[in-house]
């Protein structure tokens, strides 16, 4: 039964398209191609000409229920670095830094403002705490662990980027929450006060205190359950400090977005980009690792670092999958890649070296003994 309700949650309410949108009028200028993005009626559409959400639900059951996984969670403890209040209070406040939390969750210190983006940190990906994508580890740090926060941004309102239990516990223990158009009502439910809430639409901003954050286009989709499909908004960011630059991409399929806001915004210092959770039959809400490495180049990053992977199971390919095509991609384009373990701290003014924790130790040997022989 627990199978049957987590098929059910990834099919309507975190990962895939199952109902195809009302068909709406394609922009024809250029330049409106990224903005045209309202749907008469309310809610909001994707714009690219390409973009099929039209998926066979008894197709995914099926698949789901029938064919074969291989490696479909890990079966050794994911390496991890602890963290504590102190570790991050004590952060130079003159330095930028970024920590991955896990999945797309991720700690940032920019400016010396403490900043969560899209903060998981349930048990599960899911409306259930019984049923739904499970941790394959736990976060870093514990909520009740974290120090003062100065902001939250969420990307959208699927279960695995929108907690509620996380935004409930940090509801008052945060000044900002920046969000895309619609999901401040999610927050204005879960008791955020009203001034703390930004909502964004694509291509607008806010300034904090210094810190620049821009919401720009992202091709995904939204809804938390079955009957409000696309009705809030799907955003990445553009973060702009004193020092840096970064782009978050939230979750997303490639499209010429990310050439635009690499020409609007970049370079870029760093880019932490969706690589995981794909699929043959959702091609354009999420990107294969080979997409991902695109949309890097596309935004003109320097390092990247690829995000939405290692914590949950939400589609067919192995855990480690996206990691190990996504690095050897990266070795072959000579792009700049960094892949740290959950809760390592890379300050970006010197980011520190990383290795491929996804693989076991059999294979870090097979690794060093092809490098020392050449």
């Amino acid at each position: 039964m627990k199978r049957i309700i987590t098929i059910l949650i990834l099919l309507l309410g975190g990962t895939m398209l199952l109902m195809k949108t009302p068909d709406v009028q394609s922009p024809t200028a250029p330049e409106n191609k990224l903005q045209n993005h309202h749907k008469s009626g309310g809610g909001f559409v994707n714009t690219a000409p390409d973009f099929t959400n039209d998926t066979a639900l008894l197709g995914l059951l099926t698949r789901y229920i029938s064919e074969s996984r291989t490696d479909a969670s890990p079966v050794d403890a994911i390496p991890m670095t602890p963290l504590s209040s102190a570790d991050l209070n004590n952060l130079a406040a003159d330095k930028d830094v970024v920590i991955r939390l896990g999945h797309s969750s991720i700690f940032m210190q920019v400016n010396g403002q403490k900043w969560l983006i899209d903060p998981v940190f349930s048990e599960r990906a899911s409306p259930f705490s019984f049923a739904g994508p499970k941790r394959f580890h736990q976060p870093p740090i514990t909520l009740q662990s974290l120090p003062d926060i100065d902001g939250v941004l969420i990307s959208h309102d699927h279960y695995d980027h929108l907690d509620k239990n996380s935004i409930k516990y940090l509801a008052d223990k945060v000044t900002h929450f920046v969000v895309p158009l619609g999901v401040e009502q999610y927050l204005l439910d879960w008791k955020v006060a009203p001034e703390k809430v930004h909502s964004l639409d694509w291509w607008q901003s806010v300034n904090i205190d210094g810190l620049n954050l821009t919401a720009t286009p992202a091709q995904h989709f939204s809804g938390r359950g079955l009957f409000d499909r696309d009705e809030t908004l799907w955003v990445s960011y553009v973060i702009e400090s004193t020092d840096s630059k970064l782009f978050f991409s939230g979750d997303s399929g490639y499209f010429e977005g990310f050439k635009a806001i690499g020409e609007r915004f970049g370079p870029f210092d760093l880019t932490l980009i969706e690589t995981g959770a794909y699929d043959r039959d959702w091609p354009t809400i999420h990107m294969t690792p080979e997409q991902s490495l695109q949309a890097h180049l596309d935004l003109k990053g320097k390092q990247m670092m690829p995000i939405h992977n290692g914590t949950f199971d939400l589609a067919f390919h192995s855990w480690y999958e996206p990691l190990q095509r996504i690095s050897e991609l990266a070795q072959q384009s000579q792009v700049a890649l960094i892949t740290p373990v959950m809760g390592q701290i890379i300050t970006l003014d010197n980011i520190p070296a990383t290795y491929s924790w996804w693989k076991n130790e059999q294979q870090l040997e097979n690794d060093q003994q092809a490098v020392a022989a050449l």
